[in-house]
């Protein structure tokens, strides 16, 4: 068996374990979803996890291209299941993240998101350096909630460095249809794990797997981090100069 049939086969192997191939009800589906099913057990959905592969090797090889070219990725998961793993990750490979409830507007009003988390970014130095010593304890206990909201809010999106991600990484995209329909509105690609209720229509790369379940979802989203860690350990291609 050469390297890429058995690199195809563990894949295939993982994604079992990790429950990837339990889709929605039938009465769920969505007909964009209809050629990634295998068939029906229970009137559960069963998703071709052959299919599946070919198109998770498809997004991580789109996301390995990113890395290497130093643009940047946007991590997005609102499930809570998706919440750990996603802030875990796109921490390690240097990517921003969103997580919880998405911002309206992130994207599409980005520089009042920037504003936001400048404010952010000014209040904690501001802490750290001991400049809020002269407020009331009260006073700084309230700017300690407002620090801590602005946390819960922006924390992830510090690393985009004022400009807007060339990709988003989106765990399910029918949850996420606002940060899809926002990222399409400024030619931002979109990678997705998306179950069978998914409308994919909008996804440039979608992973049609179990988008609920934790192991499911913590199983694409390492493998997408690791391309995109991956990619960024390359060297960038060398400009080709312009005659």
């Amino acid at each position: 068996m050469n390297t890429a049939t058995q690199e195809h086969t563990d894949t295939l192997d993982a994604l079992f374990a990790a429950g990837a191939h339990y889709g929605m009800s039938k009465a769920r589906r969505h007909p964009s979803a209809r050629e990634f099913i295998f068939g029906q057990k229970d009137k559960v959905d069963v998703v071709d996890l052959e299919k599946t592969t070919e198109m998770l090797e498809n997004a991580k090889d789109f996301v390995r291209t990113l890395g290497r070219e130093r643009k940047v990725l946007l991590f997005v998961g609102g499930k809570p299941e998706s919440h750990k793993v996603v802030r875990e990750e796109a921490q390690r490979v240097g990517a921003a993240y969103s997580i919880g409830r998405w911002i309206g507007g992130t994207l599409t009003n980005f520089a009042e998101i920037k504003k936001r988390v400048a404010c952010m970014q000014d209040l904690i130095a501001k802490r750290e350096s001991g400049a809020l010593s002269k407020y009331t304890k009260f006073e700084r206990l309230q700017i300690d909630r407002e620090i801590e909201r602005l946390e819960q809010m922006y924390a992830g999106l510090t690393t985009l460095n004022d400009r807007l991600p060339q990709a988003l990484f989106v765990i399910d995209p029918r949850r996420e249809a606002i940060a899809v329909r926002e990222a399409k509105r400024n030619n931002i690609a979109v990678v997705a794990l998306a179950n069978t209720d998914c409308d994919i229509a909008d996804v440039d790369y979608p992973i049609p797997a179990n988008d609920a379940a934790r192991k499911s979802i913590a199983y694409i989203v390492r493998e997408i981090a690791a391309a995109y860690e991956a990619g960024t350990n390359e060297k960038p291609a060398p400009a080709v100069a312009r005659v």
